[in-house]
């Protein structure tokens, strides 16, 4: 049964039998009793081992895929949720990357605005001062659990307005030719900030990996100026390394 794997429920603990669950799965997770991409057994056959309702089942599972530990997946059910493992040499953007890795990516958007460049992005880009620029800011999401947390910056003359941007901000650029050809992208550990940390439902100082990306055109204009924060418990980052000949 699962709950030999993952262990009973405590009858004498006062605290709410869907953090109890939580807690249960939580710990069999880290001590990798489930390992990535293991199934769960369906809400109902939880409910019914654990003699829970299966609202309190969905209410468990709801706060483990919050926290990046489970994934759902349409139509297959409930599964531990592996480390999205990233090639950091490869230009490639969030929404690619989720579906090679058949997850369903989206996005919460924050904000879509237009404004004039900032002196900092003005270095940035290449722009002259009072340059029309687009800003773009967003929650990106894979099977439900949020993953990064986005800022990104276009000069005005890639799109023809910021609703153009849909699900990908890369799709969009492609479609008016100024996808970035290659990109500078630099790579630091940070601790969230209690802004940050709210919106992506996770605690301040918890552990994120900021990644900072200038995109390039092939004719060696910037055309994008990006800041994403990723969890750092659920991304991987790995880049092919060759020695000089």
């Amino acid at each position: 049964m699962f709950s030999e794997r993952i262990g009973a429920l405590d009858q004498g603990d006062h605290a709410p039998l869907y953090k109890q669950l939580q807690k249960a799965l939580r710990d069999a997770i880290n001590a990798k009793v489930l390992a990535p991409d293991d199934a769960l057994p369906a809400e109902r056959d939880l409910a019914a081992e654990y003699k829970i309702s299966r609202i309190t089942v969905r209410k468990a599972l709801d706060g483990l895929v919050g926290e990046g530990l489970l994934t759902r997946r349409q139509g297959a059910g409930t599964f531990v949720a592996a480390r999205v493992e990233k090639n950091f040499s490869k230009l490639s953007s969030f929404t690619e990357d989720m579906i090679s890795r058949g997850r369903t990516p989206h996005s919460a958007w924050l904000t879509k605005s237009r404004g004039a460049v900032t002196p900092e992005e003005s270095m940035t880009l290449g722009l002259s001062p009072g340059t029309p620029v687009y800003r773009f800011s967003r929650i990106r999401y894979a099977d439900g659990a949020v993953m990064a947390l986005e800022f990104s910056t276009i000069p005005g003359f890639c799109l023809a307005s910021p609703d153009d941007v849909g699900d990908s901000l890369y799709a969009a650029l492609e479609k008016t030719g100024h996808r970035p050809a290659r990109a500078l992208q630099r790579l630091r550990a940070v601790l969230l900030g209690a802004e940050h940390a709210e919106l992506m439902g996770l605690r301040p100082t918890d552990p994120a990996l900021l990644i900072e990306r200038r995109g390039i055109l092939a004719d060696g204009r910037a055309v994008e100026v990006t800041q994403s924060y990723y969890r750092g418990d659920a991304y991987d980052f790995v880049a092919e390394l060759n020695a000089l000949s």
